[in-house]
């Protein structure tokens, strides 16, 4: 069972805070000496009836922003967090491998988040994301996370790569999705779908020997948007090696029919045009690897269907893991919270309006 209990934000480093203090110290100085300043004359009678004008009376203004200024830097400094604390008991679970194409097509431009047009790997990393983690954060949320699974991620183009073992650490291992990149040198491009495979599957039955209790139920999750042209073995053949130690592959083809936008550089203009190209996947080749291992074959041409094909994957049998207990942390001073934006952001905001507000407007005249 998962037991989720909210925490108080707190902070990362706390000795920060003491900086505060400093703060009145400064303002003190600052308005005191101001108040001593004066010039030998006569008589300033003359110079009552004079009304002040609105720039006279904000004077102060630049002084006040630069010191919010410096209480939302040192708040940045010291690193608020929003936790959620985690306790995952004995309880089903399942072990996953997620397995992500990289190869240079999946630069089209054919799939949106929040209205705007993004590539494929980018929907892949927002809807992995929701599927790992869960989107507590949203209204809508439809994934409520793998919080009880053991969870990996290879990745591959024209070889495979091993970048997280299954581990109960998802923001470690969704932090390390984050940073897979697109191919883009052509000695590393293709599609090594049947290495791919195998790679996902020895990691899968490597577990067996590190856990106290055997893992009856493993998945790979194995998403691309192409056709195996690369690698030494043939996809069916490594799928029916996984399908021998028990593991099912559930396949995902990602991208439109007929034709997507992909970004490309103008050889003439020196900047990025789209162009449309044939979308090429061999949903037939995936539909038997998925048939090979009893599991289920999927397309996604949006974003909308990407998340519909994850929440079906989501209905999955479970069985026991071991439990453990943690804390999720959002870093408040780089991340948004309830619609309040990045610490750092206020920072730059206030910085940038007392520069605005001093040279534009009020500026001393020469």
């Amino acid at each position: 069972m998962e037991a989720v209990s909210g925490k108080m934000p707190e902070f990362h480093s706390p000795h920060f805070l003491w900086l505060l203090l400093v703060i009145p110290i400064l303002a003190w100085r600052r308005w005191s000496r101001a108040g001593d300043q004066s010039i030998a004359f006569s008589s300033l009678d003359f110079g009552g009836p004079l009304p002040r004008t609105l720039r006279q009376r904000l004077m102060w203004l630049p002084d006040v922003l630069m010191l919010l200024t410096l209480v939302a830097l040192i708040i940045a400094l010291a690193r608020p967090r929003d936790g959620r604390e985690r306790t995952v008991s004995q309880s089903e679970g399942i072990a996953i491998e997620l397995v992500v194409d990289r190869s240079s097509s999946m630069q089209a431009m054919d799939f949106k988040i929040d209205g705007q047009r993004v590539d494929r790997l980018a929907a892949i990393k927002n809807v992995v994301g929701k599927f790992v983690l869960g989107d507590d954060f949203s209204t809508d949320t439809k994934l409520a996370g793998r919080f009880n699974d053991l969870v990996g991620l290879a990745t591959f183009a024209g070889y495979a790569d091993a970048i997280t073992p299954p581990t109960l650490d998802h923001a470690f291992l969704i932090g390390n999705l984050n940073e897979v990149r697109i191919a883009e040198r052509q000695d590393e491009d293709g599609t090594a779908i049947g290495d791919a495979i195998a790679l996902a599957t020895e990691k899968l039955n490597a577990l067996d020997a590190r856990q106290d209790k055997k893992i009856k139920s493993k998945i790979v999750i194995l998403l691309t948007d192409g056709e195996s042209n690369a690698g030494t073995l043939e996809p069916l053949e490594a799928a029916e090696l996984a399908a021998k130690l028990g593991i099912k592959i559930y396949t995902i083809g990602v991208g439109t029919r007929g034709e997507a936008p992909v970004p490309v550089i103008d050889p003439f203009t020196g900047r990025q045009v789209f162009r449309s190209m044939q979308v090429n996947i061999d949903e037939e080749t995936l539909q038997k690897i998925s048939a090979v291992t009893d599991a289920k074959s999927f397309r996604a041409t949006d974003t909308d269907s990407l998340e519909a094909i994850y929440q079906s994957i989501d209905e999955l049998e479970k069985t026991e893991v071991e439990s453990q207990q943690y804390v999720d942390y959002r870093e408040l001073a780089v991340q948004k919270h309830a619609g309040f934006p990045p610490w750092l952001r206020i920072v730059l905001m206030l910085l940038t309006t007392r520069v605005l507000i001093q040279k534009l407007w009020l500026r001393a005249l020469a």
